[in-house]
């Protein structure tokens, strides 16, 4: 694999380390959850060939320094880190985003304020759960996971969490039984390191954010949204399903489930070059 260019960004309140990998036009990826640039690495290598591919880690994460007390994250702040790369990257020319979970909030979110700075967005699974019907139901879930991290601490709170995000999944899909590339297994316990700051930090206010469907309405000939082949009915895939209908536009799926990009990183990339490139 080869090692990439890093660099570093003063943001306001934070310090963004930040890799690039290529030449072309600019691809920026958008990291989600408790991921950094670290959780592209297994895509951003074959679509160097034709983008010049960055991503960074997100403020108060890995690499990514806080210049103050560490405090609740907000989308539009993590949005405009986003922009303040393109900036760098990208002066005076549009670029293409992907972004993924948490990382497809912001992307969704920057998009809405700064249309004009990106060719394509690819959202995959952004858990915009405000606007689902059953959006109540999510709140309180949130409520149990805060409760929860309070009074056990971090893994039972993840346990909450994840049994809600996976609730109403396709029981008869077959499980597949999952084995992470080696460069996912190495990186394992710098996510681990970040669950608490994502699970204290992140996940309440993103969970929480409402987006401008009538914004994204005007701009939605710059945007697709995907979902993966095996999160049929859990929470990401539904509320990104959810999103694309209100939009009138089709969901587009790609391989494996919310982590795909991780889990099936060589299938990933090829779809995602693809739509990159029938969507310029």
């Amino acid at each position: 694999m080869t090692e990439p260019t890093t660099g570093s960004l003063s943001v306001n309140g934070a310090t963004l380390h930040y890799e690039v990998r290529g030449e072309g036009p600019l691809l920026l990826l958008v990291p989600g959850g408790a991921g950094g640039a670290a959780s592209y690495d297994g895509v951003a290598e074959e679509l160097a060939f034709e983008y010049t591919v960055a991503s960074y880690d997100p403020r108060g994460m890995s690499r990514s320094t806080l210049d103050g007390p560490d405090t609740e994250q907000h989308v539009a702040e993590h949005a405009d880190d986003a922009f303040r790369m393109l900036e760098l990257l990208s002066p005076g020319e549009p670029a293409r985003v992907f972004g993924t979970s948490s990382g497809a909030i912001a992307a969704l979110h920057l998009l809405t304020v700064h249309p004009e700075r990106i060719a394509r967005l690819v959202a995959h699974e952004p858990p915009v759960v405000e606007l689902l019907p059953d959006a109540a139901e999510h709140r309180a879930l949130l409520a149990r996971m805060q409760a929860a991290f309070q009074a056990q601490g971090l893994m039972p709170a993840m346990s909450v969490l994840a049994a809600g995000l996976e609730e109403g999944g396709d029981a008869t899909a077959p499980k597949v039984e999952l084995r992470l590339p080696p460069h996912a297994a190495a990186r394992a316990e710098q996510t681990m390191a970040n669950l608490p700051y994502f699970v204290r930090r992140i996940v309440p206010s993103f969970m929480s954010y409402v987006p401008d469907v009538r914004r994204l309405e005007e701009v939605s000939n710059r945007l697709v949204l995907a979902g993966g082949e095996d999160s049929r009915g859990e929470l990401p895939r539904r509320s990104a399903a959810f999103l694309a209908e209100s939009l009138g536009m089709e969901l587009q799926r790609f391989p494996g489930g919310h982590t795909g990009l991780t889990t099936h990183p060589v299938e990933f990339g090829a779809l995602l070059r693809k739509v990159l490139l029938t969507s310029a």
